[in-house]
């Protein structure tokens, strides 16, 4: 049987497994961290579900404060797929291109950025003038394609692990600092975690090719022996 590649998760992330995941990811909240490092895209795509669906500022806003603190080692190209393929709404999509928007000074959110809407969304079902008014603009999106009064997001920075922090936890961040935020520092991950695994499954664990995964593998193995055979020094 031929290898099929895919780019969406498998499972839905809610309530209690969002919970777990996000704290895999970093967000200081109650409950056990999860035993195998989650998925960033996937956390970072049902959180944002998640606080759009139950009208979970807090939530929202602890996400923004994760994006302002780590977004230098998400995959944009696998979120950006994730966003384009979700039909939640226009305020959903107006939030990740301004997001994108916010970010513009990294070209990585460039694609991103140009799904924003035509008009301005706003973050708010209700109230979002009068709060503009009393308020004004959160600055981080004042110019973007999303309307966010002031104080409606608080920013949480403490409650989120730092990056030195969430290396030490999760072996994808990791490994996304030492080569990049791509599939095959998901894959490298993946095989320090599980050294005998199939190239199908590290494949597949990180969303990514069979041709990529075949190579890291076989780079992994290779670096595997190399490190067997060193001299050892007394």
């Amino acid at each position: 049987m031929s290898f099929k590649r895919i780019f969406s998760p498998p499972i839905i992330l809610k309530e209690e497994s969002l919970t777990t995941a996000l704290i895999g990811i970093g967000f200081r909240l109650g409950g056990n961290p999860p035993h195998v490092p989650p998925n960033i895209e996937d956390t970072l795509i049902f959180a944002s579900l998640e606080g759009f669906g139950k009208f979970d500022y807090r939530l929202l806003s602890l996400l923004v404060d994760w994006i302002s603190i780590h977004g230098e080692i998400i995959n944009v190209d696998r979120l950006t797929y994730l966003v384009r393929h979700d039909t939640s709404g226009n305020r959903f999509q107006g939030f990740w291109a301004a997001i994108a928007q916010w970010q513009r000074v990294d070209p990585r959110w460039k694609k991103l950025a140009q799904g924003a809407p035509a008009q301005r969304v706003d973050l708010l079902e209700f109230g979002t003038d009068f709060l503009v008014s009393k308020h004004g603009e959160d600055d981080r999106f004042c110019k973007t394609c999303l309307r966010v009064p002031k104080l409606t997001l608080r920013s949480r920075k403490d409650d989120i692990l730092s990056p030195q922090q969430l290396a030490a936890r999760h072996t994808s961040y990791y490994f996304r600092l030492m080569i990049g935020p791509t599939y095959r520092a998901d894959m490298w991950a993946y095989l320090k975690n599980y050294p005998d695994a199939e190239t199908v499954a590290v494949a597949r664990s990180a969303y990514g090719s069979f041709s990529s995964a075949w190579e890291v593998k076989k780079h992994f193995l290779l670096i595997a022996q190399a490190l067997e055979n060193q001299p050892k020094t007394s």
